[in-house]
This record gives C-alpha cells, structure tokens and sequence, in this order.
C-alpha cells in the first residue's frame, strides 16, 4: 500500500514538472522542434538509404520500422517521396552529396541540443564547429543504432533458431522470440535517447540522471506514437477536411508530439540532476 509522503511526492513531482513545462515553454519549442524534424527527415532517410548496399537489409525493412508507429498517412508519404528521390539520385550523392545531406540530417539533432540546454537553463558553452559537429556524430549514430535495431530481430531469431534447434527445443524459442522482440525496440530507444540526454546538453551530466528521462521517452514515445496513428486511423479525417495538405498536417501532429515526449523527459532529468546535485561541471 501507497504511503501518504509517498503520494506527496508524486503531487510534488507533477506540480515541479508542471511548473516546469509551462515556465520552458515546452509546447511552444516543441512546435519550432517539430519543424526542425520535418526538414531533417528526407535528408537523413535518404543518408540512411545510401548506407544500406553495405549493409544486409533494404529499403523495405525501414519503411516496415517507420510503419509500425507511424500514422498511415504519414507512413504512405514517407515511402513515396523518399522512393522517388532515392529511385532518380545521382551517382554523386555519396560523393559531394553525402556532406550537404548529412548537414541537413543533423539541423534536427542541433535544435534537439538546443531544446534541452533550455531544459537545464543553460546557454551553449560548446563551440559553433563543436556542437554542430556533435550534432553530426549523435546524427550518424543514431541511424547506425536504427540499423541495428532492424538486424538484431532478423540475426538475432536464427542466431536463436541455431542454437534452440540444437538442444532440440526449437519450437519453446519461438515462443519466448515473440515475446523478446517486442522488448528490443523499446530497449534500443531507451538507449537512444539515454546517449542524446547524456551528450546533448551544454553540461556535464551522468548517466545515473539521464535514466528517468530515457526511460519516460522510450515508453512514451512508442504510446503516443501508436495511440496517435489508432485515432487518425479510426477518428481523425484530416484528409477530408484539408485535402492533400492532411497528409502534411498528420505529420506536424506526429512529430509535434514525439517533440514534446522528449523535451518532458529532458525535463525529467534536469529535475533529478537539480534535486540530487549531480552535475558533473
């Protein structure tokens, strides 16, 4: 049974974070950083594509990721612009190409960085060539853990199948396999988002306080995500009510609630480092 000081402490905690989203203006960065993420998306879908011949996977294997959470209005566009760029590229796009894409790729990650130094009320100390430079690598990083994320379920069942099949209890693992691989993507969003809250901010914070952010972000972010794509599925005719432009709209929609899930969870975590007087310096 729930203690009263404990009860106390949620009331607190909610009333801090409330507080908090309010006075950081979280809706309103949420909506600037929800623009930043529609400018970075073609460029580094296209950047991740471009990766892919050396890799096992194809084209398809991201567009089933992204339609798993994503609205299928959404989904559909994605898949459709992002072919007809991919299908007309030139030769040169991992050449001169490559730097300008991934430039582009990383305005999102730069104004994700922003957004939580706001988070700590802190001003950039970083260097312009230093925190763009970040930007880029948390960028590049972060498509290498999306691939990842699409090759451990594929290696990780025949790895699995091997050596079930082995010890003769083939068909106990695909039990157990159905269960694990719905854990794995939330596992690698948390670690995501555990690397963006430990090396984004302008301040040195451990890993310790980047936890409850990455935590509530992973989570939140596939509840959201699925809640948003079922009610514009089932309840949300944006396509009816403004036309083609709908399908931009859902969007916005999406990526302005991704935005705020993260911005919270950097909240979150500059709570827990301000309380527990973790800074690193």
């Amino acid at each position: 049974m729930r203690k009263p000081n404990d009860r106390n402490k949620i009331i607190d905690f909610g009333k801090e974070m409330a507080r908090r989203i309010s006075d950081n203006d979280v809706t309103g960065f949420a909506a600037q950083l929800s623009y930043f993420f529609l400018l970075s998306l073609f460029p580094m879908l296209i950047f991740l594509f471009t990766l892919l011949p050396y890799t096992p996977l194809t084209q398809q294997d991201i567009f089933y990721l992204i339609r798993d959470f994503a609205p299928q209005e959404t989904y559909t566009m994605i898949e459709k612009t992002v072919s007809e760029v991919m299908d007309n590229r030139s030769s040169g796009l991992l050449s001169v190409g490559f730097i300008a894409t991934l430039w582009s790729a990383s305005k999102g990650m730069n104004a994700l960085m922003k957004s939580l130094n706001r988070a700590y009320n802190v001003e950039e100390k970083r260097s312009f060539i230093v925190s763009r430079g970040l930007s880029i690598v948390l960028t590049v990083a972060m498509m290498f853990v999306f691939i990842l994320a699409l090759l451990l379920p594929v290696f990780g069942k025949q790895l699995g199948m091997f050596i079930f099949s082995y010890l003769g209890i083939s068909g106990e693992f695909l039990k157990m396999w159905n269960v694990v691989r719905w854990v794995l993507t939330p596992f690698i969003l948390f670690l995501v988002f555990l690397t963006v809250y430990y090396l984004a901010p302008s301040i040195k914070v451990r890993y310790t306080t980047a936890v409850p952010g990455a935590v509530f972000a992973s989570v939140g972010w596939i509840i959201v995500s699925l809640g948003f794509s079922f009610y514009v599925s089932n309840f949300g005719n944006y396509t009816a009510m403004y036309g083609s432009i709908g399908t931009i709209i859902i969007m916005m929609l999406w990526f302005y609630f991704s935005a705020i899930i993260i911005m919270v969870g950097g909240e979150i975590n500059s709570y827990f480092t301000n309380k527990q007087g973790k800074y690193d310096g």
